[in-house]
């Protein structure tokens, strides 16, 4: 197997074949034993371990049978199912434009049945109003350079957002205090989005809670992060879409979620703090701009 083009994606299989080694390491076991155990030619450990050959599932389950780790055995398979799209660079997603990547998580969105969505930033899509879409996507293009298909991204995600009100999902959102405040587009758009966020509380399939400035933290703030089902998890950087499917790194984020969780409020106190920024947002006057 050569190198693969994707560099990321080489790192991500070669940190597999690493755990491998340390697996076997540990085991106090060589190439050839392990070879023995899993009744395969030696070779075939050194390609795996070396990545130059892509183990399959029961090649990873054979492993760490072997070496007495079988603890370690559906980490490992997720890890290796992982690699191929583990960390997909920003610029290639969106190098054809926003709607293609709003439409590319449809059938994603449609499957899940439980969205666990932690947001730190922005409002997060699925209770975006087309205005406030309309002004971070066309931010978005900008700074990226991407195609102008800011309109039809919109549409995508308004048609995405479905979900939200078929009665077909269950959505547990929490927010920092920060995104009600965070100004994107003008007065109206902000005013007119925090609004919808009111209307939002009382959506039968949706639990919302905001994490006020004033909360004692034992979680700091995270980058925002969605986990869908107990499946995946996907936490978006800068420069990349980071998608998550290993069990322990799933557990790690459900974990990281409850803990923000505990420092929210709701119903009322959510209501309360949702109503102070949009007052703060409609009294905001729009700066003249001077030359």
């Amino acid at each position: 197997m050569y190198p693969h083009p994707s560099a990321d994606v080489q790192r991500a299989r070669e940190a597999v074949a690493a755990r491998l080694r340390e697996l076997r390491l540990d085991a106090g076991i060589s190439g050839r034993e392990l070879a023995v155990r899993c009744g395969w030619s030696e070779s075939k450990s050194s390609r795996i371990e070396n990545a130059r050959t892509l183990p399959s599932d029961s090649d990873l389950r054979a492993w760490c049978a072997a070496c007495h780790a079988d603890n370690h055995a559906a980490d490992l398979i997720a890890a290796n199912r992982q690699s191929a799209e583990a960390y997909v660079q920003w610029r290639r997603l969106q190098r054809t434009g926003l709607r293609r990547l709003q439409e590319s998580g449809a059938s994603l969105y449609e499957r899940t049945s439980r969205f666990r969505v932690y947001c730190s930033d922005v409002v997060p899509g699925f209770l975006q109003t087309p205005e406030y879409a309309t002004a971070l996507l066309a931010s978005i293009a900008a700074f990226r350079g991407t195609p102008d298909d800011v309109k039809e991204a919109v549409a995508a995600r308004m048609r995405r957002n479905r979900v939200v009100r078929d009665g077909k999902h269950r959505f547990f959102i929490l927010l920092e205090e920060a995104v009600l405040r965070h100004r994107i587009g003008g007065p109206d758009t902000m005013a007119a989005q925090l609004n919808h966020l009111l209307d939002a509380t009382a959506f039968p399939h949706v639990a919302l809670a905001v994490i006020p400035f004033t909360a004692e933290r034992t979680v700091w703030p995270l980058p925002t992060f969605t986990i869908f089902d107990t499946a995946r998890v996907h936490a978006d950087s800068l420069d990349a879409a980071v998608t998550l499917v290993q069990p322990s790194q799933v557990d790690l984020y459900s974990r990281a979620f409850d803990g923000l969780a505990r420092h929210a409020v709701r119903g009322d106190g959510a209501r309360l703090l949702i109503s102070r920024a949009a007052e703060s947002a409609r009294d905001q006057p729009i700066r003249s701009r001077t030359r």
